[in-house]
């Protein structure tokens, strides 16, 4: 009855164990899930303990808590540096100092100061309050038996009532500023509207001054209220005085009302030529005058009173002089 009993007990531990290596699946396919198992196939083979004794939890189990674990970790990391980066920020406020970011660096740096390009620039604001007197006479070039008054007060606004004078100024007070800030040097013939200075004093300054260039700053005028746009004057290929500037003017001239009217939108009424103009016949570098509309046309003379399009005016002068330049 004991042999009988032990081996009863021996056929049933063979079957378990046949059961669990096979799992109900074919031969073949239980060689394959031992030769996969790695240490745990081996334990049973060898020792022939039961899963039961060699796996206390089951692999989903342990990648579970391995997974748990490892975000547990990187939770306690990803606190640990937040409340670090915390603490600092508190360490920054509570010693009176802002924490630095790249808006608080580039604010620290201050505005940069732009390039010195070696150039320097005349602009010329035309005419001047009419309680100057400039009613004396001068020659009209150098040399020259023609006499002319030294300067004339200019035109208005037959609708805003605006002085020419004083919107001259006013753009070219702007176009200095703009220049400036792209790093040339700017000489103004005059900064206010109570200089006394004539055309040819004004010419004679920039002549002085070391300037590449002289710009002239006016605004038209006409008994023809329909006419309207922007133009350019300069000296012609045959004046007496100013002929062997006549190239390099023609360009100057051509940049900067080209691109003022790009800016404006104001008609391009071309260059045309003069040798009448005090102001140019006495210049010996590259001149230029900018008529930068009609201020006896309603939609010039409104236009030109507009702050945001006096920028635009600005903005295209000092343009047109950037790209004579950068030719």
């Amino acid at each position: 009855m004991r042999k009988k009993k032990w081996l009863c007990g021996m056929l049933g531990a063979a079957l378990i164990l046949a059961s669990l290596g096979g799992c109900g699946k074919p031969a073949g396919q239980a060689a394959d899930a031992q030769a996969g198992s790695g240490a745990s196939a081996a334990v049973l083979s060898e020792s022939g303990e039961t899963a039961e004794n060699v796996s206390e939890e089951s692999a989903p189990e342990r990648a579970e808590s391995v997974t748990g674990d490892s975000r547990n970790a990187a939770s306690q990391t990803v606190s640990g540096s937040s409340e670090t980066a915390a603490e600092q920020t508190g360490s920054a406020q509570s010693a009176g100092q802002e924490p630095l970011t790249a808006e608080s660096a580039s604010q620290e740096a201050g505005p940069t100061e732009p390039a010195d390009k070696g150039i320097t620039v005349a602009l010329d604001p035309g005419h001047q309050a009419p309680d100057v007197d400039m009613s004396g006479q001068e020659p009209n070039a150098p040399g020259s038996s023609v006499m002319k008054t030294k300067a004339t007060g200019g035109t208005s606004g037959t609708t805003t009532g605006v002085p020419e004078y004083q919107l001259n100024l006013e753009i070219a007070l702007q176009v200095r500023d703009l220049l400036e800030a792209e790093g040339y040097t700017v000489v103004m013939t005059r900064e206010d509207n109570e200089t006394a200075i004539s055309n040819a004093e004004r010419a004679a300054l920039a002549n002085e001054s070391g300037a590449s260039v002289m710009v002239r700053i006016h605004a038209n005028g006409s008994e023809d209220p329909g006419a309207s746009g922007a133009l350019a004057l300069v000296g012609s290929s045959s004046n007496p005085y100013v002929g062997s500037l006549y190239g390099e003017s023609s360009r100057l001239a051509e940049d900067v009302l080209s691109a003022y009217c790009s800016a404006t939108g104001m008609a391009d009424n071309g260059v045309i030529t003069s040798d009448t103009m005090t102001g140019i016949n006495w210049s010996t570098i590259p001149v230029m005058i900018l008529e930068m509309g009609f201020m006896t046309n309603p939609t010039d003379d409104t236009n030109m009173e507009e702050p945001d399009f006096q920028k635009k005016m600005a903005e295209g002068i000092a343009q047109g002089i950037q790209n004579y330049f950068g030719r």
